[in-house]
């Protein structure tokens, strides 16, 4: 039997955060007719013609783990590893996957499953897989406990 690892349960958090990135896909499909997808908010805030808008939308990715602290008083816990090699060799992996499944978890997860694109499900199915697998794998196998 595979030990219980405990998280916190933050339902009203999630709901909050959930609400906030459902209405934020709106509003940039309503206001600009484009995805949001961080990835290509990124990209295109670099090589686009419509920068404004991503550059904002950047910002306010940026500032609102500010806005939290103003709010509550600190940041939330997380626990990312201190291993800086496993995370970048992470981050390349992530990197290469979006530009493979040309999009990211926002792009496709988000937006692409409201539209019901097929080839957003089939990447979202494919990244939720990996994720799974890898978090087994370092809890489990290597016994990194991610």
């Amino acid at each position: 039997m595979l030990p219980i690892i405990p998280t916190d349960f933050t339902p009203w958090a999630s709901l909050a955060g959930g609400v906030l990135i459902g209405l934020s896909a709106v509003m940039v499909m309503a206001g600009f007719g484009r995805i949001a997808g961080i990835v290509g908010i990124t990209i295109g805030s670099a090589t686009g013609g419509d920068r404004g808008w991503r550059l904002s939308f950047i910002a306010g990715l940026l500032a609102a783990p500010l806005l939290w602290l103003a709010v509550s008083g600190g940041f939330p816990e997380q626990s990312v590893s201190a291993n800086l090699p496993a995370m970048a060799v992470a981050g390349l992996l992530v990197g290469a996957g979006t530009a493979i499944g040309s999009g990211c978890t926002s792009g496709h997860g988000v937006c692409g499953l409201a539209r019901l694109s097929g080839r957003s499900m089939v990447s979202v199915v494919t990244f939720m897989l990996f994720a799974g697998l890898t978090v087994f794998v370092l809890r489990h196998v290597i016994g990194g406990g991610v």
